[in-house]
């Protein structure tokens, strides 16, 4: 009888155990590969710093001019669905992709949401990032578009002179009146949003003009703002697709290094001082930037089972 109970007892504790793994949230990034036709792609990481990628593509771009996916931005909402957008042009759109799920494996029908449709002189809708704001239960979406003529030039030509527009919505169908969302006196692009706390949100973007091509912060008491005057940059120049995750006590800002085709990150408890972690990074190659969320493991299982 004790062995009975003893065996019963080892089982009941690997079930629990198993439990506990697949339940446990690791980190989920998504990704592209160029020339950005063939998809959605996936990475993971268990400490933020190892990440291996899941192989495949799991949403073929069929919206846009051009139809490729670019800059996937993805965030969980409440009540646990995943939800996309992306870059679907270079050029020509006035919109951005959109679908969602709630296994990352099957999508809903893709929707093209023209949010500069009524600017018909746009050049681009770029980088959509997308921010899930559990105060109000909405979505808010930043991107930047280049309307020539709009605001003092600088440095930049007229058709790459951005700044960064953003909407709300709950649930994609009825969807807010386009509206500014930041003008820090310079081309703007790659805005991402991140909420540590009650009325204290950073973001961060980047600096697009010639001189700088570099990331900045900006802070706010609520996620549409107003934001603070950028910061002095806290990296090196030729840099893009920040995207940030809270790892143990820090927060890790990942960024695409363009030129030399590899991944940085930044470590910061404060956003005010960095400390370089781009060589203690593992980041498998040809992926490129997109956003992570934490996910339970068993999505991930349920990825690695299906991938090609």
């Amino acid at each position: 009888m004790a062995k009975i109970i003893k065996s019963v007892f080892l089982l009941s504790f690997l079930f629990l155990l198993s439990c506990k793994t697949m339940n446990q949230e690791v980190y989920l990034s998504t990704s592209f590969h160029e020339p950005a036709t063939d998809g959605l792609r996936y990475i993971y990481s268990e400490d933020g710093i190892h990440w291996d990628s899941i192989a495949g593509t799991w949403l073929k771009p069929k919206v846009g001019a051009q139809k490729v996916l670019r800059d996937p931005s993805i965030t969980r909402s409440s009540d646990g669905t995943y939800h996309l957008v992306w870059t679907s042009s270079w050029k020509g759109d006035t919109g951005f992709g959109y679908a969602h799920s709630k296994d990352l494996i099957h999508w809903s029908e893709e929707q093209l949401i023209p949010v500069m449709a009524k600017e018909p002189t746009t050049v681009n809708v770029w980088a959509p990032e997308i921010f899930y704001d559990d105060v109000k239960d909405e979505f808010v979406v930043v991107w930047a578009s280049c309307v020539p003529h709009r605001f003092e030039r600088g440095v930049e030509d007229e058709e790459n002179n951005h700044r960064l527009y953003y909407i709300t919505t709950k649930d994609f169908k009825t969807i807010s009146e386009t509206k500014l969302f930041y003008d820090p006196g310079f081309s703007v692009i790659d805005a991402t949003i991140l909420k540590r706390d009650k009325e204290d949100y950073v973001l961060v973007m980047k600096d697009n003009t010639r001189a700088m091509r570099n990331l900045k912060v900006a802070f706010a008491k609520s996620p549409t703002g107003p934001y603070s005057p950028a910061s002095v940059p806290f990296t090196d120049s030729f840099v893009e697709g920040p995207t940030v995750a809270k790892v143990a006590k820090d927060y890790y800002i990942y960024f695409d290094v363009y030129e030399r085709k590899v991944f940085g990150a930044m470590q910061t408890r404060d956003f005010i001082h960095f400390q370089d972690k781009t060589d203690e990074l593992k980041m498998p190659k040809g992926h490129k930037h997109g956003t992570i969320v934490k996910v339970p493991y068993s999505i991930v299982r349920k990825l690695l089972k299906n991938s090609k």
